[in-house]
């Protein structure tokens, strides 16, 4: 595709890739192994609601991730021999993935990290949760581990409207959203954000207006995720009664490169779409092809001459 005019890539891209970030961080190739501890949520046990969010599968994000029946170490030890098929001798990052793994207590979040973080070829670990399943106990307790290894702590935002977080079953606002952040930063620890493209009703100026408020906040990386409508999900009983459409790739492609446009070059790009198991996606169907959705996006930055960023020059 040519030379690239972006200085944090070594290859097409126009935004900063986590890959790139961790192989510069640690000199080598990094690969995360994700792990699922069937942590429970508080939108799912009645505390704060029940039955998930709407788009939620059953396994609560875990569909590559370990079973759950094994410990910690027969999970990282049988992801990870498959991943060893493809990056051979990698450094790794436990990453705990399924569910709101802060959503326990303390005694059980410490064994969580220290069995992590002692794991073979462990550079740090990720633990993805909601923000509301954070409090000043948890959050110190994560910052005393962030002060010894590379911890990120994954927070689920999807969107900053509240409207839409009620019509999806979140039972979580953005106000919850800020209050986690700012304990965790508070205490040093590394924050990614997940968002959220395509969510019903939502607008094009909606979900831009999701990146620029995220793009003023103090956080270390943002996953971009595309909406995928899951068999069983209350979501996949909307889009089958006609209620909202699946978003189209021009669309979903268009949006992308307009939120890496506002995002500035510090942020990590930790994804641009996401993965739905084969077997469980209903729609939309092209989402499947990711690499062509990697690829498209970075057509369009190219055709736009644009970079991550570049809306904020």
């Amino acid at each position: 595709m040519g030379a690239n005019p972006f200085k944090l890539s070594d290859d097409n891209k126009r935004y900063q890739t986590y890959s790139y970030y961790l192989k510069r961080r640690f000199g080598k190739k990094v690969y995360k192994v994700p792990l699922n501890l069937d942590m429970g949520c508080p939108n799912r046990d009645g505390s704060k609601g029940v039955g998930g969010c709407k788009f939620c599968s059953a396994l609560k994000s875990g569909e590559f991730a370990g079973d759950p029946s094994d410990s910690i170490l027969t999970q990282f030890e049988t992801v990870r021999a498959k991943m060893e098929q493809k990056w051979q001798n990698g450094l790794c990052i436990p990453y705990f993935q399924a569910g709101s793994n802060t959503y326990t207590d303390i005694k059980t979040l410490d064994n969580m990290l220290s069995t992590a973080v002692s794991l073979p070829n462990a550079v740090g670990v990720s633990i993805a949760t909601r923000a509301d399943c954070l409090d000043e106990e948890k959050c110190a307790l994560l910052g005393e581990y962030a002060k010894s290894t590379y911890l990120v702590c994954e927070l689920g935002l999807q969107t900053i409207h509240d409207k839409t977080a009620l019509a999806m079953n979140r039972c979580h606002t953005y106000a919850d959203f800020i209050r986690g952040y700012e304990m965790l930063r508070a205490r040093g620890v590394n924050v990614c954000v997940h968002i959220i493209n395509g969510l019903p009703n939502e607008t094009h100026e909606m979900m831009i207006k999701t990146a620029r408020e995220i793009s003023q906040l103090d956080i270390h990386m943002v996953k971009i995720h595309l909406l995928h409508i899951l068999k069983g999900t209350a979501l996949a009983k909307m889009y089958q009664n006609g209620e909202f459409e699946a978003m189209e790739l021009f669309d979903y492609v268009n949006t992308v490169a307009d939120q890496i446009e506002l995002f500035p070059e510090r942020f990590i790009i930790g994804r641009v779409t996401g993965d739905g198991a084969r077997d469980e996606l209903i729609a939309p169907l092209w989402s499947l092809k990711k690499f062509t959705v990697m690829n498209e996006i970075d057509k369009e930055l190219k055709r736009r001459g644009s970079y991550q960023g570049a809306a904020l020059n």
